[in-house]
């Protein structure tokens, strides 16, 4: 079954010149696309990721190592699901949906467990996961008005918060859990910097949103 509108096949089931065909078979057809399946395969990892990192009290290093090859495989899924989804046209309600929730499950799957286990503060999982669910739910409240899109600091705290707990994740000792201190101090400061960010570009847009609006309802007024 395609789904195929009426109005697309001229109510013959077949295509008709100029129809929506294409576009309608697409958003029929892709649920099952490879984007979509790698969303899904992310979800899946998380409570793999879980128990991976729980086993023998939390702080065996195969198993720590286990875990951390389950989040880099999330990360890197994170990267594909999402640049197939733009190359190839396969951007569907459910990626829109489940990507950031698979984002946000993973990430705050691990912050999770780390603060359970003792090896970073709960202040740092709080602020993090906070910043993350304050900026989904901002951009809920602002849609009305337009998009906020992704800026390049919002990818370098990406790219920031996935290296520091990834090096959490890994039984690190000497110079190196040195290093992942320095790291997750840099993540935690682009978390909040870009998240106060997006709170100015959210403001901006509903102003610009209200105005719009009250000059569109002047030229209606004058209009009559």
């Amino acid at each position: 079954m395609t789904g195929v509108p009426a109005s697309a096949t001229g109510g013959s089931g077949r295509p008709v010149p100029g129809g929506k065909l294409g576009a309608a078979a697409v958003d029929q057809a892709s649920l099952w696309n490879i984007a979509n399946i790698l969303t899904m395969v992310r979800l899946l990892l998380v409570p793999g990721f879980v128990v991976l990192m729980l086993m023998d009290g939390g702080y065996d290093p195969v198993w720590r190592a286990w875990a951390w090859a389950a989040f880099a495989v999330a990360m890197i899924t994170d990267v594909f699901d999402g640049h197939l989804a733009r190359t190839y046209n396969l951007v569907t309600d459910f990626g829109k949906i489940a990507d950031p929730i698979a984002d946000k499950a993973i990430m705050g799957a691990a912050l999770i467990c780390l603060s359970y286990l003792g090896d970073l503060p709960w202040w740092v999982t709080a602020v993090i996961l906070g910043r993350e669910l304050g900026v989904t739910l901002l951009r809920f409240v602002v849609i009305r008005y337009g998009v906020i899109p992704a800026s390049r600091g919002g990818k370098m705290k990406t790219l920031a918060q996935g290296t520091a707990v990834g090096m959490y994740i890994l039984a690190l000792t000497g110079g190196l859990a040195t290093m992942r201190f320095w790291v997750m101090a840099v993540a935690v400061v682009l978390t909040v910097v870009t998240g106060l960010d997006y709170v100015r570009q959210a403001i901006v847009l509903r102003r610009r949103g209200l105005a719009a609006q009250r000059s569109s309802a002047a030229v209606e007024e004058s209009a009559r």
